[in-house]
Parts: structure tokens; C-alpha cells; sequence
């Protein structure tokens, strides 16, 4: 049966945050990305308004059409690129948030995340990519940051341009039942939001931690970027702007902009506390020198080795990680604190 613009319209209107629209055209990739994204925040789910026409065309072409263009490559798109990164980057933060305390999660949980967080975006509309190959590259990029936030980063810059030199046409399969494509897609949500779920109804205190570290970490990317900075700063000041743009300006020392000057505030309290730890860990008084940093770094590494301790390996292990996590945050610069 042909889909018809109208009613593709409509159900955009209703829930195409929840990609009511991409599921009746049959895009379940974009479905679950916007259910998972919310319609790419809101942003992604405006820009659609004009694209409709064409998804509902793609759709009644893919019910005639009785085989795919085999051996043709679809074009490149910047734009895919740019969200596959984007994508894996959120998909590896939000296994940060819920998934960090597990075994091996640098090695395993992280690349699998971003990797499959990537390969969502490939695969929406009539592209796909090699799933293999995508992963491969994401799960061999993770060790060389292994222990570390920022590792989220190259894994998805990998394997984003893996998947896009692997990308190609989906080939024609028989069309399933709406029960089997809601059953695939239920599950696939659940797998996204139950350790996120679980780690913030059974954990709430370890999971606040989490987020807090997660955003400190995410900030503290762009210290070396100035212009980026201040682009992420306008990211997390978009709903007091929006706000403000509906309701018109209730003056800047408002009650709605302080709730977000204490996200900051709590995100620069929790980084102190993270580098009075790390001084603990590493044995040191708040306020030692680089030099006193570095030696105490080394000497700890040495004793602590899983290498030199094969009768106490786990142990050796737990502080190991710790110390290598304790030495990167007392590398960062520590940023000056702003006037009150």
C-alpha cells in the first residue's frame, strides 16, 4: 500500500520525536534513532518538516522496487558523517553513566556502545555499512586509550570512517509484520535504556557521580578549543535561551538561568573533589608539584603492575586503574575559577 504524505505529516506533528512517522514509512532504523535521540533533540525532527516528501517518495519506490542497485555505492554524505560521530559519541556517554563500574568496560562495553551507536546512523534510510568491519575497528581503537573518558572520541572518529568507506545500498528483503518490526524495536530500546534505568533507580547517588564525571569530562575536551568551548557553552545554555525567547527576558538573574549556573558549579565542585581523591591515591599533599606528581606516579605504577603481582593480579589490577586514572586528572591544567 503507498504511504501517503498527509498522513506522514500528521503523525510527524504527533509523535515524531518518537519516530511515529519513520515507523509507518518503514525506516526502523530512524525510528529507534529517534526514539533513543528524541528526534535528535528536538532539532533533527524540525529539519524533517522539509525532508517528508522525499522519505514518503524513498518509501513507495522501495514497495516497487524488486531488487536493490547492486555494486553502486551511495554517494557520501557529510551529514551522515557528522551524526555518526555524534551518535557514537552519545552512545559511549551513556554507557559511561551506566555501564563504567563493570569489568572490562574499556575494552568491551565502550567500543561495543559507540560502535553501535555509529552503525544506527549508517544504517537509517536505504543505506547500511559493514557491521563487522565498523566494530572491528571500534574494539581495536579502544585500547589505546584504554582507562580513559576521552577514548569515546577516536573510537567514534574511527569507526565512522570506517563505516562510511563501507557503506552501500541495503539489499531488497520481504517485507515483515508491524508485531515482528515493534518486537525488534522494543527490544533494542530496552537493551539502550534498561542499564541506564537500572543504574539510576537501584544507584542513584553512583549514577549523579557518574554524570557529573561524564560532563566534566565532556567539557574539559574542548579546553584546548576555545571556539568549540564556547559552542558547547551555547549548547547547554539553548534551553534558558529558548526559554527566554517564549516567555521573553525575565532578566539575566533569573531563577531559570541560576538552575543552570549551578549545573556548572556542581560539575567544578565535583572536579575538586575528583582531584583531592586523586592526590590521596597517589599519596600526595593538595598542591604538589608536577615533578612530585610524576615521581610518585612512577614509583606507585612499578609496585602496583599486574605484571609484579601475579599472586594478587586482581587487586594489583584495581590499583593500577586507579593510579592511571588518579595520574590523568592531576595532568589536566586545572582552570581558574571565575568571579562569583
Amino acid at each position: 500500500m503507498a504511504k501517503g504524505l498527509l498522513v506522514t505529516y500528521a503523525l510527524w506533528a504527533v509523535g515524531g520525536p518518537a519516530g511515529l512517522h519513520h515507523l509507518y514509512l518503514g525506516r526502523d532504523s530512524h525510528a529507534l534513532l529517534w526514539m533513543l535521540t528524541l528526534g535528535g533533540g528536538g532539532l533533527g525532527w524540525l529539519w524533517e518538516f522539509w525532508k517528508l516528501p522525499s522519505f514518503v517518495a524513498q518509501a513507495n519506490r522501495a514497495q516497487g522496487q524488486r531488487q536493490s542497485p547492486g555494486g553502486v555505492t551511495p554517494p557520501l554524505s557529510p551529514i551522515r558523517f557528522a551524526a555518526q560521530m555524534i551518535v557514537g559519541i552519545y552512545f559511549g556517554l551513556v554507557a559511561l553513566i551506566s555501564l563504567s563500574s563493570m569489568a572490562n568496560f574499556y575494552t568491551v562495553a565502550l567500543p561495543l556502545a559507540v560502535g553501535l551507536g555509529v552503525l544506527l546512523v549508517a544504517t537509517v534510510g536505504n543505506q547500511t555499512s559493514d557491521f563487522k568491519n565498523t566494530l572491528g575497528v571500534a574494539f581495536l581503537t579502544s585500547p589505546i586509550f584504554y582507562g580513559r573518558p576521552i577514548a569515546i572520541l577516536p573510537i567514534s572518529l574511527a569507526a565512522s570512517i570506517t563505516a562510511q568507506k563501507r557503506r552501500r545500498y541495503k539489499p531488497s528483503v520481504k517485507s515483515e509484520t508491524l508485531s515482528v518490526r515493534l518486537y525488534r524495536l522494543g527490544l533494542a530500546y530496552l537493551a539502550f535504556t534498561g542499564p541506564l534505568a537500572y543504574s539510576t533507580l537501584c544507584n542513584t547517588a553512583a549514577t549523579l557521580s557518574y554524570v557529573a564525571e561524564t560532563l566534566g569530562s565532556f567539557l574539559n575536551w574542548f579546553s584546548f578549543f576555545p571556539l568549540l568551548g564556547r559552542l558547547m557553552e551555547s549548547v547547554l545554555l539553548l534551553p534558558y535561551r529558548i526559554w527566554r525567547l517564549l516567555v521573553g527576558d525575565p532578566g539575566f538573574n533569573s531563577r531559570y538561568f541560576q538552575e543552570w549556573k549551578k549545573l556548572y558549579e556542581f560539575v567544578d565542585s565535583f572536579q575538586d573533589e575528583k582531584r583531592q581523591l586523586a592526590y590521596q591515591v597517589l599519596g600526595l599533599s593538595e598542591g604538589a608539584t608536577n615533578e612530585e606528581i610524576h615521581r610518585s606516579y612512577r614509583e606507585l605504577v612499578k609496585v602496583w603492575h599486574p605484571d609484579h603481582n601475579l599472586h594478587q593480579t586482581e587487586v594489583a589490577q584495581r590499583h593500577f586503574l586507579e593510579i592511571q586514572a588518579a595520574y590523568e586528572v592531576l595532568s589536566q591544567p586545572r582552570k581558574p575559577k571565575g568571579p562569583k
